[in-house]
């Protein structure tokens, strides 16, 4: 079968995935309830921009210096077996959490002790996530499988925010961290009636020193592989702190609550459902995509900047969570197919540093240009990120899909047979 007939929603077809989606979409609605509460806690706290995105930065500077690390790991060990370890960790976090909030005995210092912890517990969970959706569905039906993972994270975007804001105004600021703690139960409950069997394995990578550099140097000799990672670099950093950028659009800009700051991350949501679901049909991924998506977000997010009132923001942001997900989704689906399968791992966790291992530089940047010159700046300057990166790599990522069209796409290092 063709990668073209099996495009779309052919990875449903995998049970294993389907279990995968209905525990990461529950789990995944606990954890934007946990980053709206997070957000607005520290507003509440502190009531500083600057703060905000310093806190955001704490959360990922594990994902920074562990990253790639992680992604070692996930080469040589079962990533099943690590991402049931992750859910675990992460639960006792939030629910921990929660408890400090509802005791009132959280601080402004523990937050960055919390920040801390849940980013370290993501710097592996994240980029061993990533690389596993492969082993679920296999190559041929990797493309729609990451549309579809985003599309049920993204709807959970939708509904977590939304309950967090009612959660806060009626139980009061530790319910969504608590919630979240329990979601978790989802999917360590999928995780563990998963058939083993069924996974699509790639032959361990042995224990030896120097991976993450091999890692590093594949990566870097391979302009299909260099261009996407050093866009997503740039724009990673600059366009995708909607952590920091949304609280402050929400509470400076538009004079709301935390239900406002919920209502414009749902709205994003929205947008990235539909980006998702889009993206899921198109068939395999290409090189080319990234830059058209990438220059959809840039003019998406100027557009938003210029907004002027919350209702208008709210259809702004459909177009914004749409090119956003694009984005996301062709860059990871084209990373995977492309990296060699024994370096897979390595080459995601890569990519998951570049997207937000790169917070802790971006983070303080966008919240001293949100406090200095407005939340609609914070925008600005990520627009402008998505627009030069788009410019700067077409002529690569249009020279790496024809490439990659001449060669056939059954030549593709990564499209290894099930």
């Amino acid at each position: 079968m063709s990668p073209s007939d099996r495009a779309g929603f052919a990875s449903l077809h995998h049970r294993n995935f389907r279990l995968y989606l209905v525990g990461q979409g529950v789990s995944q609605a606990g954890t934007w309830m946990q980053t709206v509460g997070m957000g607005w806690l520290v507003l509440r706290l502190t009531g500083r921009g600057e703060l905000l995105g310093l806190v955001t930065a704490v959360q990922f500077v594990p994902t920074l210096l562990l990253g790639a690390f992680a992604g070692a790991l996930a080469d040589r060990m079962s990533r099943w077996r690590i991402l049931q370890t992750t859910q675990v960790l992460a639960g006792l976090l939030a629910t921990l959490l929660g408890v400090m909030v509802l005791t009132d005995t959280i601080r402004v210092w523990s937050l960055f002790v919390f920040a801390a912890a849940i980013g370290t517990v993501n710097s592996f969970d994240t980029p061993v996530r990533s690389s596993f959706v492969h082993e679920m569905v296999g190559p041929d039906d990797l493309t729609g499988a990451v549309g579809i993972a985003s599309t049920t994270n993204n709807v959970a975007r939708i509904v977590g925010p939304a309950v967090a804001g009612g959660l806060i105004a009626g139980l009061g600021l530790a319910a969504p961290f608590l919630f979240n703690g329990v979601s978790y139960l989802a999917a360590i409950g999928a995780f563990l009636i998963m058939r083993r069997s069924e996974f699509v394995i790639t032959l361990p990578a042995p224990r030896e020193r120097g991976q993450i550099r091999a890692g590093l140097r594949v990566v870097w000799a391979d302009p299909r592989l260099r261009t996407p990672m050093l866009m997503t670099l740039v724009i990673g950093a600059l366009a995708y702190e909607n952590q920091v950028s949304l609280p402050l659009l929400a509470k400076f800009t538009f004079g709301g609550t935390a239900g406002s700051y919920g209502f414009l991350s749902s709205a994003m949501g929205i947008g990235s459902v539909l980006g998702g679901l889009i993206i899921a049909r198109m068939g395999r991924a290409t090189h080319r995509r990234i830059g058209w998506a990438a220059a959809f977000l840039g003019v998406a997010m100027l557009v938003g900047a210029a907004m002027p009132t919350m209702a208008f923001m709210l259809v702004a942001l459909l177009f914004v969570g749409a090119g956003s997900v694009a984005f996301i989704t062709s860059n990871s689906a084209t990373l995977q197919l492309t990296a060699p399968p024994q370096m897979r791992g390595r080459v995601m966790a890569l990519y998951v540093t570049a997207i937000i291992g790169t917070t802790p530089i971006g983070g303080p940047i966008i919240g001293f240009v949100g406090q200095q010159f407005g939340a609609r700046a914070c925008y600005i300057t990520g627009g402008l990120a998505c627009l030069v990166s788009a410019a700067v790599g077409w002529r690569s990522l249009a020279a790496s899909t024809e490439a990659i069209t001449a060669a056939g796409e059954d030549a593709l290092p990564g499209a290894i047979t099930p």
